[in-house]
């Protein structure tokens, strides 16, 4: 699978990343780049192969939970670009026809 420029600009519009041509040109090749190396990675024999989440053994670290002041409401709703009723609003990014 190749990724066309129509492609990489559809997926900067979902993420709301204003592109230049120049950085979909660069993002294009770099994204097919990727694909190409998954590729290669899915042609490998794993028959046999114990699936593992990871190999490290680390263990999570985790601390306290301490409850400490936070943003005010409007603090946190001062750099959306739309709101509602003390909501953020977004674009809806789920339709019937997906």
């Amino acid at each position: 699978m190749k990724l066309d420029i129509s492609q990489v600009q559809k997926v900067a519009t979902l993420a709301s990343l204003p592109l230049t041509s120049s950085e979909k040109d660069k993002f294009s090749k770099e994204l097919n780049e990727t694909l190409d190396y998954v590729a290669q990675l899915e042609s490998i024999d794993t028959k046999g192969i114990e699936p593992t989440s990871q190999v490290t053994g680390l263990e999570n670290i985790t601390r306290e939970d301490i409850v400490e002041e936070s943003l005010t409401q409007e603090e946190a709703l001062s750099n959306a670009k739309s709101t509602y009723k003390g909501y953020i609003m977004v674009p809806a990014i789920l339709s019937e026809d997906m």
